[in-house]
């Protein structure tokens, strides 16, 4: 049995009647997604004989081409492409900037630096070879004010000679800013149409499908870009990336993915079908897991007097918690914490690491099925100032809830000098 203090199963207990709105809200929005998710699977007529896969080329994995067009039905768009071959959401981005962007061009980030892990695959920082500055491609960021994108800056950017796209995270990063809501995206998307009709707007949209009841494709966006072992993996997806957006768009990523002349063609599911439209089928309920285990964290710990962000009243457009813990041994404690709580590797103690694509040392708590997903109980946190943990997923909220408890033990412990 799971140990846990009489005091914090108390403040639990508070912390779950605080929320009650909330969790209508969420349980909300997952119906709505569910009926859109359910409409599509019935238009397409989604049969047993879609799960088979296929090996090597891949060729007419009917399945996998079915997939693709309810993806696009789903946000609302001309096409997708939702492959196991795209090694993370990193990956998916590259191939649609790369796919959309020539020598000469221009790229804008709308919302001032991206991910971490974008700065290599743009050029800011040199994380070897093959990146859009090496290739000729330049670049620009809009500086967030009050730390918020500025649609004033947005508009003056693409105006300039040569910019073909500009890119949108929808999540934080590990930045300070809100995430972005669908509404704010839409009025970006507006912003941008007015200035610059011709650029193409591309939206980073991990960790925020689900969350609302909208897309940003369903807002104006030409393109958007995620992972599947976030939120539309469901947690079953093994791996893997998904666009979906406007049809030249889409093709220009699978001839970057593949080759010229192959694009869609090729890619083989591996018999993996079956993981990916299950996952997808339960997408919109995990994400309300997740949503419900972070507004449950946020809660708890503003309850343990600890400031975090989004507060527990405010409205999600996403997934992640940020936790301001101030000090690089809470960070410890809490990541051990939440592994502790995981059911993969729950007796492995996470330690900071030089982590690829990172600039400084990343602790990580990921006791998942599959490496790395993070639509799973999983937290994360830059070893450097303000030493703010980042905390997403959990496949269900009574697992998630359990995580937090135990995270939360964690922290008090090391206030007292007692271990559990």
């Amino acid at each position: 049995m799971v140990s846990i203090s009489e005091k914090l199963l108390a403040l639990g207990r508070e912390a779950e009647d605080d929320l009650s709105e909330q969790f209508r809200r969420v349980d909300a929005i997952a119906m709505k997604n569910t009926q859109k998710v359910l409409a599509a699977f019935q238009k397409h007529r989604v049969a047993e004989g879609d799960f088979v896969g296929t090996t090597g080329y891949g060729y007419d994995d009917v399945g996998r081409d079915k997939l693709e067009r309810i993806y696009a039905d789903i946000f609302g768009t001309e096409d997708a492409l939702v492959r196991l071959q795209f090694v993370n959401g990193t990956h998916a981005i590259t191939s649609a900037l790369f796919g959309c962007l020539r020598p000469g061009d221009t790229l804008v980030s709308g919302i001032g630096a991206p991910y971490d892990t974008m700065l290599g695959v743009i050029g800011v920082v040199d994380k070897g070879p093959g990146s859009l500055k090496e290739y000729g491609v330049n670049y620009c960021e809009v500086p967030l004010l009050d730390n918020k994108p500025d649609p004033k800056g947005i508009a003056e950017a693409v105006k300039q000679d040569g910019v073909k796209a500009i890119l949108l995270q929808r999540s934080r990063g590990y930045a300070t800013r809100a995430s972005l809501s669908v509404e704010t995206i839409g009025e970006l998307c507006a912003v941008i149409r007015a200035a610059n009709p011709k650029v193409n707007i591309l939206v980073d949209n991990c960790y925020g499908e689900f969350v609302e009841e909208l897309e940003p494709t369903q807002v104006g966006a030409d393109l958007v870009v995620g992972s599947l072992i976030k939120n539309p993996g469901g947690g079953l997806a093994p791996t893997g990336g998904y666009l979906a957006g406007r049809h030249d768009l889409i093709e220009g990523a699978a001839a970057r993915l593949t080759a010229p002349g192959i694009g869609k063609e090729c890619g083989c599911t591996l018999g993996h079908d079956r993981s990916l439209y299950q996952g997808l089928f339960l997408a919109p309920h995990v994400t309300a897991q997740a949503v419900k285990t972070a507004l449950f964290a946020a809660r708890l710990m503003e309850k343990l007097g600890f400031e975090v962000d989004p507060k527990s009243t405010d409205i999600r457009h996403d997934i992640i918690q940020m936790l301001h813990l101030r000090n690089p041994e809470a960070v410890k404690r809490f990541c051990r914490g939440i592994q502790s709580g995981s059911p993969v590797d729950s007796y492995v103690t996470p330690e900071p690491w030089d982590m690829p694509g990172y600039d400084s040392q990343v602790i990580m708590a990921a006791g998942a099925f599959n490496q790395g997903s993070s639509i799973e109980l999983s937290c994360d946190a830059p070893m450097r100032e303000p030493y703010t943990v980042y905390l997403q997923g959990g496949l269900t909220y009574e697992s998630g809830k359990l995580g937090i408890l135990l995270a939360a033990q964690a922290l008090e412990e090391g206030k007292t000098g007692t271990e559990g």
